[in-house]
């Protein structure tokens, strides 16, 4: 068959656009040693810079494959605008837990999954679930791969909220606190490690809520994927939910927020990273 693959460089980043140019001659170069044609394409930014064809990410979703070049959050990016596309992950960053491929890697190993996509048709990876944060049907914020957090006007003294946690109906927390984090396990080592919440092995199915800077604080909480969760914020006139640092929706408090899985999660493909190997790199 043939196959499709989008390409996709960290932005001003000078040595993830020369590898995008090269993994897309390579490509290219086996398809027609093959005899099968590889269609590659590159981000609009990457494509002002390299000589290859130029799409907007997000109409990567329709391609085969697409490898992510850059740190996690380029790969974080990438997983918003493509959905369950299968994702290569090419790390240049410092710690790299959602990119397992080193850059020296990435020629074979994409080779290699074009080979089995053109043999086969499909790609063996794992799924790494996402959340999503709703309010009474009014609204859906973007799935979020790492973390959904909840906080009132501005972090620090001063800017704070009454909020309310519910598991499954039950009231966990509640406090004046400067917000809430609720963190999927591929996503434990980022805000939510910042916030004193513990490290989860991406592999294992769980959810951590995690209070931020709280009055009366609750441990953080280890919950089942599939767990109701409710986040209630008064006491202020200004509240804000947040997936993965990107995606906002301002609250008028008082507020109630859902968080639930999304119905997609991202496929990540190609080899699996050494977790606990990374968590070395925390500490650099």
């Amino acid at each position: 068959m043939d196959v499709a693959v989008g390409i996709v460089a960290q932005r001003n980043n000078e040595r993830a656009q020369d590898l995008a140019a090269t993994l897309a001659e390579t490509l290219e170069c086996e398809g027609e040693h093959e005899q099968t044609a590889v269609s590659v394409v590159v981000d609009e930014l990457t494509g002002e810079v390299i000589d290859v064809p130029a799409v907007p990410v997000a109409s990567m979703a329709t391609r085969d494959l697409v490898v992510s070049i850059g740190g996690d959050g380029t790969l974080l990016f990438v997983a918003r605008e493509v959905g369950s596309t299968p994702i290569l992950g090419v790390n240049l960053g410092e710690v790299g837990f959602l990119n397992a491929v080193a850059p020296d890697d990435a020629r074979a190993v994409a080779t290699d999954l074009v080979t089995t996509l053109r043999e086969t048709g499909s790609l063996e990876g794992c799924e790494r679930f996402r959340l999503e944060a709703t309010s009474d049907g009014d609204w859906t914020l973007e799935p979020a791969l790492n973390e959904i957090v909840v906080h009132g006007p501005r972090r620090g003294h001063g800017g704070g909220a009454t909020i309310e946690v519910r598991i499954d109906g039950e009231c966990y927390a509640e406090s004046h606190a400067d917000g809430v984090l609720v963190a999927t396990s591929a996503g434990s080592t980022a805000y939510n490690l910042s916030e004193g919440g513990p490290l989860v092995h991406p592999a294992t199915n769980a959810l951590v809520v995690t209070q931020m800077a709280a009055t009366d604080s609750m441990p953080p909480l280890v919950v089942d994927p599939e767990t109701e969760l409710t986040i209630s914020v008064s006491g202020t006139d200004t509240a804000y939910v947040i997936s993965d640092g990107r995606n906002r929706r301002r609250l008028e408090p008082p507020a109630t927020v859902t968080v639930s899985l999304a119905a997609e999660p991202v496929r990540l493909v190609g080899p699996r990273g050494n977790f606990v190997a990374s968590l070395d790199k925390l500490d650099s």
